[in-house]
């Protein structure tokens, strides 16, 4: 019985035990151990600041080299108050961070990590 077979999120192990792996001299491995509640949540919370498309965008072009706002205005096509509050929800989320260089403020992508997410992201669905 499965979880969707139950029609509830219950525990379907209960009711059956784990199958065996089904190929012949195969060991089933040992489960990962999994991470806690606070890392899921965290992750969570990341991956919601990444959900918009515009946020997507901003990560792409801080992916290629560090913007101010009116860069990121010309080339995404969008206004600047849009921009700031995403890049302030990023910032809120750790993905980027600003430093100040005269009168503008250059953002940059935290680390890489987040990089490779989006862009796995925007090549999973355009290989469709």
């Amino acid at each position: 019985m499965s979880v969707a077979d139950t029609g509830r999120g219950g525990d379907a192990t209960a009711a059956n035990p784990p199958h065996e792996d089904c190929r012949p001299g195969s060991v089933t491995p040992s489960p990962a151990p999994a991470p806690s509640r606070e890392t899921l949540a965290a992750a969570g919370e990341l991956l919601r600041a990444l959900a918009a498309p515009v946020r997507i965008a901003i990560v792409l072009q801080l992916r290629e080299s560090e913007r101010c706002v009116h860069e990121l205005v010309g080339a995404l096509g969008v206004t600047q108050p849009l921009i700031s509050q995403h890049l302030r929800i990023l910032k809120a989320a750790g993905v980027v961070r600003g430093e100040r260089a005269g009168r503008e403020v250059l953002y940059r992508l935290v680390d890489d990590h987040l990089a490779h997410i989006v862009v796995d992201a925007v090549a999973h669905v355009e290989e469709g």
